[in-house]
């Protein structure tokens, strides 16, 4: 792009406290491709920050979480503000881990544009492709950085040529790296101006490059320049380029910005961050070629009754429109929340009015309701510094709201307000937690709640049928920070324990049984007696009760008992503790006493009578099957399906999706999908993702059954 110090190109000029004079770039990439160390060297070299921090001694601005120090890696979303040529340039640092996609996409969501981070010693990952995809999608602007220049493996040109293998054509390198061999980077040649930014003297200085160049030069730039022409609007340009003309480089450079604004072109830029080499280049790319927050479309809006919102705009003076993109809680402030505005202005101490998408489905009753502004603060890491107001299109964190939670809107009480909320990745992995002690039990339960407010991609679920309380997690790591968080920020001690799958139990065969109820100790006794027969129903059928007694040789009156203390028993189960379903009970005989007999004694009766005929009639115990939709690349196809058959699933069919991918439909056994979640991540290196719903009840495998009895009558 343009030589340092070239001013920014006419009618893109920043204006102090408007959208124009602030860019919001998210930082995406698998974990260890050097998107903390890249915000860190930005920071460094616009004066932000003294000095760089180092991801290896948890020194980092972004990286300030204790689990993300002894980790070192990133968990959360962070906000590193900086301030180039009179541009903030808000840097949201994303975790590259696939569990903490949440954080991810809160990061898309608050961003105007995509910085990929590319490490050229390791490529390019199946998630980071996925990513791209997305924000292709969206329209969203992207660049690529190719980091970890320095590295003794890295290459470039491979790196290069693995990001147009994953990403397309519209990629193409703005600068070229000059190494010295041994990890060591001398500078970069400008594609476009030709010049070589040497960088080994300690700082940049701008010369010819070395004719030896010339040749990589030619080549490339020739290439860049094509697909310049190619995304301009001006097509006189491919005319005078093919008949030989030399384009101005300003024409090139004003159409490279406006094509990198509309995402229809994506540069690449070789970057040494320790070095400091290509950290000028990508601040220039940045503040000139991406967009202002008014150059991109807000997302859809609605009042809270559903009705479409249009005409808002990237405004201050406008109607406030905020987002919480990220939830946290600080020991000593309480609840902060990161707010992207996006029209209009917020101000402390001002009412606003709070709008929620699928609160219910957190475990949260919905809401809407007014709650006024805390303080104001621009995040630097785990800096909070005062700010006086946050503008359309600036981001801010905001004290102690304390119903609004991440993805809620925030608008005038008189105009509220409620945005589309953004996609997030279904909890999949399900982990049961238990409180240590009695006094551990009421902490965990604020504990969690806390944690659910902060994290949208973490689902709470007290299971009513086991009587679980279940951890909805996106996988591993995820669930082992949220117990780091629970013990380690809350102090309460919890510990996992085997979920358990809510299983049924019926009969295969037809069976007669008896329940004998005689008691007679002296006084008033119990005395009841009734014989039944037990046979199953087809797969649904419920439960029937047929009354067979002829000669009243049981009372009218106690007939319902008898039924009341069979459907108790089938709630308890007969053999491993799980109710029963789909049989048919038929009353046939009996016995009563003038004095003992009693409501009671005939419920105890059919509690037993039930237990006898079951046991005779091939108990059996029936489990929950799900209907699983697998969306992986073509290349995972055939593990997927040969793991879901090793997992007693049935193969339904499978179909092609855009993008060379395949979704395969399966039923599976609930018992077999406990840690998929898990497993399938690493059948498709992170790319293979699954939706399941209950369907149906199915016999379980006799091996699998007598296993589950002789647990539950061991216990």
């Amino acid at each position: 792009m343009a030589e340092k110090g070239t001013p920014v190109p006419a009618g893109r000029a920043p204006e102090a406290g408007q959208p124009g004079g602030v860019r919001n770039v998210v930082l995406v990439g698998h974990s260890g491709a050097g998107k903390t160390t890249l915000v860190e060297a930005l920071l460094a070299a616009t004066g932000t920050i003294p000095r760089a921090g180092r991801v290896e001694d948890g020194t980092t601005v972004s990286d300030f979480d204790e689990v993300e120090i002894r980790q070192q890696r990133s968990v959360n979303l962070t906000l590193a503000p900086l301030t180039r040529a009179g541009v903030k340039v808000n840097l949201l640092d994303t975790p590259g881990y696939a569990d903490f996609t949440g954080d991810l996409r809160a990061g898309l969501r608050a961003a105007d544009a995509a910085l990929f981070t590319v490490s050229a010693a390791d490529g390019v990952d199946g998630l980071t492709a996925m990513l791209w995809e997305e924000c292709a999608r969206a329209g969203t602007p992207r660049a690529v950085v190719i980091t970890k220049m320095d590295h003794h493996r890295g290459d470039f040109d491979e790196a290069l040529a693995a990001c147009r293998g994953a990403f397309g054509d519209s990629v193409s390198p703005l600068y070229l790296p000059v190494t010295g061999g041994q990890g060591s980077v001398r500078g970069l040649i400008g594609l476009l101006s030709e010049r070589f930014y040497d960088y080994s003297g300690g700082s940049r200085a701008a010369r010819d490059p070395d004719p030896g160049d010339a040749g990589r030069v030619a080549e490339h730039r020739g290439a860049l320049i094509e697909a310049i022409i190619q995304e301009s609007e001006d097509e006189s340009l491919m005319d005078r380029y093919l008949s030989g003309e030399e384009i101005e480089q300003k024409v090139l450079i004003d159409d490279l910005e406006k094509a990198v604004a509309r995402g229809s072109f994506h540069p690449v830029i070789p970057v040494a961050a320790t070095l400091g080499v290509g950290l000028e280049e990508l601040l220039e790319l940045v503040t000139q070629a991406f967009p202002a927050p008014a150059e991109h479309p807000l997302p859809a809006v609605t009042t809270p009754d559903g009705k479409p919102v249009t005409g808002l705009s990237s405004d201050p003076a406008g109607p406030l429109l905020a987002e919480v993109v990220k939830t946290t809680s600080d020991p000593y402030v309480g609840r902060i929340s990161l707010v992207r505005v996006f029209s209009g202005t917020l101000r402390p101490d001002a009412t606003v009015h709070v709008s929620g998408h699928g609160r219910a489905a957190r475990g949260h009753a919905d809401h809407d309701g007014d709650e006024r502004v805390g303080a104001l603060t621009s995040p630097l890491g785990k800096q909070q510094r005062p700010v006086a107001a946050c503008p359309a299109g600036d981001i801010c964190a905001v004290a102690k709201l304390t119903t609004a939670e991440t993805g809620d809107t925030l608008s005038d009480p008189a105009r509220p307000l409620l945005m589309e909320p953004w996609a997030m990745p279904e909890p999949l992995l399900p982990v049961a937690v238990t409180a240590k002690s009695k006094a551990d039990e009421d902490k965990m339960s604020q504990a969690l709640a806390r944690l659910v407010a902060e994290d949208s991609t973490l689902r709470l679920e007290m299971n009513p049928e086991t009587h679980q309380l279940v951890l909805w997690c996106m996988g591993e790591a995820h669930a082992d920070l949220l117990l780091d968080r629970i013990s380690g920020r809350y102090g309460v001690a919890v510990e996992t324990v085997p979920l358990r799958v809510p299983l049924r139990e019926t009969v295969a065969g037809k069976a007669q049984g008896m329940g004998r109820n005689v008691k007679q100790s002296g006084g008033h006794g119990e005395y009841g007696i009734c014989h039944i027969e037990i046979e199953p129903l087809p797969s649904g059928g419920g439960f029937e009760f047929v009354d067979k007694i002829v000669g009243g040789v049981i009372p009218r009156q106690f007939i319902p008992s008898v039924e009341k203390g069979i459907r108790a028993q089938m709630e308890q189960g007969v053999v491993a503790g799980y109710p029963m379903v789909d049989i048919r009970v038929t009353l046939f005989d009996g016995k009563a006493h003038s004095v003992d007999s009693s409501d009671m004694a005939f419920q105890k009766a059919g509690r037993l009578a039930l237990k006898d005929a079951a046991e005779k009639a091939q108990p059996q115990l029936l489990e929950p099957v799900d209907d699983v939709s697998v969306l992986i690349g073509d290349d995972y196809v055939g593990a997927v399906m040969s793991d879901l058959s090793a997992r007693r699933g049935r193969v339904l069919g499978t179909e092609s999706v855009p993008g060379g991918r395949t979704l395969v439909r399966a039923e599976v056994p609930e018992l077999e999908l406990i840690r998929y979640a898990i497993d399938l991540r690493s059948l498709s290196q992170g790319t293979g993702s699954f939706t399941r719903k209950f369907l149906r009840y199915e016999p379980m495998p006799a091996h699998l059954a007598e296993k589950v009895i002789a647990e539950a009558k061991s216990g």
